[in-house]
């Protein structure tokens, strides 16, 4: 008697193996570009190609903001109070401000003990890509910050893709509707069927997610020579990575104190999107495939839809620890000492003006730039981190992408046992 079996997706049909594949070909026929094309040429190749990641991304983003209302608003009526809300929300911040704070402290203290910035030959920087990174540094401070996190038009909010102002919109709504009850229940029950039509949508979106990451390595890999970026930056970039490993173990370790051994299934769930954010240096372009991801690792959607729009402005550990490693870097490059309380009040400031700045190009550098500013270290420093900063991105965005999907874990299951009390 033969058995029904369920045939299992070949290895071809499997997302994950497909980017790796695409970073491998893509890394490859950069090289080669790199090294067949004169460099004018090179960088108009590199212009063209990188067009199929920005398509990607432009993919993505258009799904962003939609998820994030109908999920938002749909979790928080889901909730249905108040109490439930700041209960969840206190948990939540208090776990992004915990992890944003360690991950800065693990930056100064690599920063400091490994020193790659002392001795380093400034000679041959490239002043003129700073502009771009510069230009923005004017908006960045606290009181910018606080002013920009009040959205004055939920339509110029989603347009943008300003996840933090949406998520504030889009709180208020919940919590209306939740005190509303059965009367709004049709409208809470339309977001919630566009939700799972958005989600759906991903699905599409990500059968691009091979052609976005090719394009993106390949443009990369055309207009840099990576044995000079090698050697040059060999010091700069080694410290970086045993920093941003270091963030690594620690998430880790807290997955398995919290989740036991379930943080070995999440980090199954979670391979395809860090592999994803990767290859593209963005964590938005993983933000709809992660979610449902979390849900299908055991996440209730309502502890999802609230905690990664949040994690996404506020819980970016990758992010946070270049961003005092590469500002004390740059110090010890012009050789200014700063001591270490003015390292603290450097730590400190960057706890605050780095937050929901997620959707801005070059977000860390912008706000390492602002930093340097305002402890009066030469804004022009980041030009020596720009050349190798992609490589240092693509670490950056698949850590911001572990520690979010960590977060929503485990604030997930403590909530889980709250209700179980509550019940009792």
């Amino acid at each position: 008697m033969t058995q029904n079996r369920t045939p299992k997706p070949s290895l071809l049909g499997n997302l994950t193996f497909q980017i790796l594949i695409a970073m491998l070909c893509g890394a490859v026929l950069g090289v080669i570009i790199h090294n067949s094309i004169a460099a004018d040429a090179a960088q108009s190749f590199s212009s063209k190609i990188k067009m199929l990641a920005t398509i990607f991304i432009r993919l993505v983003q258009m799904i962003i903001s939609p998820l994030v209302f109908t999920t938002l608003v749909v979790g928080i009526a889901k909730l249905g109070d108040v109490k439930a809300v700041g209960r969840i929300g206190v948990k939540s911040l208090a776990w992004f401000f915990t992890a944003s704070f360690l991950s800065l402290l693990l930056g100064m203290f690599f920063v400091n003990v490994l020193q790659p910035g002392v001795g380093l030959n400034l000679s041959n920087i490239d002043l003129a890509s700073v502009s771009e990174v510069t230009a923005k540094t004017q908006n960045i401070s606290f009181e910018n910050f606080i002013e920009h996190i009040v959205p004055k038009s939920i339509f110029e909010a989603m347009a943008t893709n300003e996840i933090l102002q949406i998520v504030i919109f889009s709180i208020f709504f919940g919590l209306a509707a939740a005190s509303l009850g059965d009367y709004v229940k049709p409208v809470v029950s339309a977001l919630d069927k566009t939700s799972h039509i958005v989600l759906k949508m991903v699905n599409y979106v990500m059968k691009f997610a091979p052609i976005g990451v090719f394009g993106a390595i390949t443009g990369v890999f055309a207009v840099r020579d990576f044995q000079e970026l090698a050697i040059t930056y060999f010091k700069f970039f080694g410290s970086f990575l045993i920093g941003i490993s270091s963030i690594w173990i620690v998430l880790i370790v807290v997955g398995y104190v919290f989740l036991k051994s379930r943080m070995t299934i999440l980090l199954k769930r979670i391979i395809g999107p860090l592999i994803i954010a990767f290859g593209t240096t963005s964590s938005e372009a993983v933000f709809p495939k992660l979610t449902e991801e979390l849900e299908r690792f055991g996440v209730k959607d309502r502890i999802v839809s609230f905690m990664l729009p949040l994690g996404y402005s506020f819980n970016l550990d990758g992010s946070m620890m270049y961003m005092t490693f590469a500002s004390i870097f740059i110090a010890q490059a012009y050789g200014i000492h700063l001591d270490l309380g003015t390292q603290m009040t450097m730590l400190l400031v960057l706890m605050l003006t780095s937050k929901g700045i997620a959707g801005v190009p070059r977000a860390s550098l912008v706000v390492v730039a602002a930093t340097c500013g305002m402890f009066d270290i030469p804004i022009e420093g980041i030009a020596l981190i720009l050349p190798i900063d992609h490589f240092c991105d693509m670490f950056r965005s698949a850590t911001n992408v572990l520690g979010n999907a960590l977060a929503a874990s485990v604030i997930g299951k403590w909530e889980e046992q709250d209700e179980e009390v509550i019940l009792e």
